[in-house]
């Protein structure tokens, strides 16, 4: 083999240890709900292409819920819930499934760390107030205003304006909101909502829990902005994506979704509700949430079992390559 082959085929391998070493991970408690008996939360590995690494614990005495990594990637920490109101266990494990081990008590860094930030409708808690799990949503434009928002980069407007006289734009449901407007500002190529693909309704523009004033989601090809809309009493609220590529719309879920930024990749994950998905085995329908990636297309996955009714009860994303390297969906918003 001539040396320049050689060369070639070091540079090729080290290209695909690098990718293989790049690649992120996410542990995800998820409870699949079964026809009899309990069903307990376990952890489960995904690589972020969807594919299921490992189950990584499997103990049915309580409920494994809120894996956070840690701050190296070298192990999993989570808390074991109880059914018989003994105290919060914390354990670690690592991403492997070797050292399962319970520890005296939570790490600084663990109890420390908070949800990632995330889209919602929710307006931010005043200074030193917690925010209310059971407080109403505020809309961000209320009937009757006019609101503009502009994209950071300059090329893309969005104006939330509404008809007086249409029935629709009264009430936050369908088909409100057919007369805002999406403008791209250098060709002044300009639509009315209604007229987009995939438009069902939306009401509210979504905003960066922890900055307000940040309404787009703009990360390499991925370029969105969020909102909700009001279903009805059954389903509730749900959510969209606008995708300014397009421009269309898409729905993330048939009930609500917390779409939460992977900062540096065209891409975002959502925590997305489900209402009434049957359980294998039963004619009985349970209320689900599911952890799902988005890509910069508008692509969905799923880590989680096809076709199944589970609950999350959090997750976290190891990224190493990127800033930050953690993502942490914990099962309370923060």
């Amino acid at each position: 083999m001539t040396f320049s082959r050689v060369v070639i085929v070091a540079a090729i391998s080290r290209l695909l240890t690098l990718n293989l070493s790049a690649s992120s991970e996410i542990a995800i408690a998820m409870r699949y709900l079964q026809a009899e008996g309990t069903s307990h939360s376990h952890l489960y590995l995904y690589r972020d292409d969807g594919k299921l690494l490992r189950q990584l614990t499997n103990d049915n005495s309580g409920q494994d819920v809120d894996p956070i990594f840690a701050p190296d990637g070298g192990s999993i920490v989570f808390t074991r819930e109880k059914s018989d109101n003994s105290p919060l266990e914390f354990w670690s494990i690592q991403p492997l499934g070797t050292d399962l081990k319970k520890l005296d008590s939570a790490p600084d860094w663990y109890e420390q760390t908070k949800s990632s930030p995330y889209f919602t409708n929710r307006d931010p808690a005043p200074a030193k107030e917690s925010p209310s799990p059971s407080g109403s949503t505020t809309p961000t434009g209320m009937i009757g205003e006019r609101k503009s928002y502009k994209a950071p980069d300059g090329s893309v407007e969005l104006i939330l304006r509404e008809d007086p006289a249409d029935p629709d734009d009264q009430v936050n449901g369908e088909k409100h909101g057919k007369h805002y407007v999406v403008r791209y500002l250098k060709t002044g190529i300009q639509a009315d909502f209604g007229t987009l693909p995939g438009f069902v309704g939306v009401y509210e523009i979504l905003h960066d829990r922890q900055n307000p004033n940040r309404i787009f989601l703009f990360d390499g090809l991925l370029r969105v902005a969020f909102f909700g809309l009001h279903l009805n009493s059954t389903d509730g609220d749900t959510t969209f994506a606008l995708d300014l590529n397009g421009p269309r719309f898409v729905r993330l879920s048939p009930n609500w979704a917390a779409p939460i930024p992977l900062p540096g990749e065209g891409a975002f994950l959502a925590l997305a509700e489900n209402r009434y998905i049957p359980i294998p085995g039963t004619t009985k329908t349970a209320n689900c949430s599911y952890i799902e990636r988005w890509d910069a297309q508008l692509q969905k996955l799923r880590y989680c079992r096809p076709n199944a009714a589970a609950v999350c009860y959090g997750a976290s994303m190891y990224r190493p390559d990127r800033s930050p390297a953690i993502i942490t969906v914990r099962q309370d918003a923060d």
